[in-house]
């Protein structure tokens, strides 16, 4: 089925896993006519192109001019810097007579982004979102259709952004089959801070813990079972994307890692007392989970 905007020419830059994916399923859904590529990496950028993720690789200037909308998909510290650029080239080429632009991003903070834009001229131009999807792995080759059927999918601050450039934003993760949901910029980091950062920061801790028991009991992976692999594969994510993340979102994320130790603590001191009941009361509590997640 091909959708409306078919004409649309998409800049994607940062050609990795998530916007690799977003550039798939929007050509592939009839909603660009055109992919124009922006990456860094020499090596990712030459990838990307013979696999088919884009049409053409452009510098940033050439993307931003050549494009009907921009998808910022660079870890968050880059986002920060390109996206007063990009909307500084809007300012520059408002003149054109061409279709009214639209940057958004996909980053898993937002505070500081909105911050970086707020008394921008062209900041009606861009929407703040960020689609709950991902897996561990990074650059192009993890690129992959489908990859945000059915998830969810938020816009941050949407009251500071035109209404027209929201609703290309909602029908572009309409056609990705997305689910919409609408917050604030603060708001969006208190809770990425729960439900995704300290799932990574565990993650990462686990794997050191277990990486560093490993010097001594060489066979300790070998007795690794499922549980274990779920449970550390996010310590498998991308230092360059999750660095800035941790860094940007500080206040949150240690306000949930001090929570999270105190559990731990409760944990460890009804077993180090061999108190059955305490450790029976505490897994009861979390089994509680079940009601969100099934």
């Amino acid at each position: 089925m091909r959708h409306a905007f078919v004409s649309m020419k998409i800049g994607i830059i940062g050609l990795g896993l998530i916007g690799g994916s977003m550039a798939i399923d929007l050509k592939r859904k009839g909603f660009a006519e055109e992919i124009i590529g922006v990456e860094a990496d020499p090596v990712n950028a030459a990838a990307a192109e013979k696999i088919g993720l884009v049409d053409r690789i452009a510098d940033f200037q050439e993307c931003v001019d050549s494009s009907d909308m921009v998808i910022l998909a660079v870890p968050v510290g880059a986002a920060v810097r390109l996206l007063p650029k990009v909307l500084d080239r809007f300012a520059e080429t408002a003149c054109d007579g061409r279709t009214e632009k639209v940057v958004m991003d996909v980053c898993s903070t937002k505070e500081h982004l909105a911050r970086s834009v707020r008394y921008h001229p062209m900041r009606r131009n861009y929407v703040a979102s960020h689609p709950m999807a991902g897996t561990e792995y990074s650059g192009p080759w993890a690129a992959m259709p489908g990859l945000y059927d059915g998830h969810a999918c938020i816009i941050c601050d949407s009251e500071e952004s035109s209404p027209k450039a929201v609703r290309l934003v909602e029908r572009l993760y309409e056609v990705l089959n997305m689910r919409t949901i609408y917050m604030n910029s603060s708001n969006h980091d208190v809770h990425t801070a729960y439900v995704s950062h300290i799932s990574h920061v565990t993650s990462f801790a686990l794997a050191l813990t277990v990486l560093d028991k490993e010097k001594d009991e060489k066979h300790i992976f070998d007795l690794a079972s499922g549980g274990f692999s779920s449970t550390v594969r996010l310590a498998k994510s991308s230092p360059d994307m999750w660095t800035p993340i941790l860094s940007q979102n500080r206040d949150n994320v240690l306000h949930v890692m001090d929570t999270y130790i105190d559990k731990m603590n409760a944990f460890r001191q009804a077993i180090a007392d061999g108190d059955e009941d305490a450790v029976r009361r505490l897994i009861e509590d979390a089994n509680r989970i079940r009601r969100i997640i099934r």
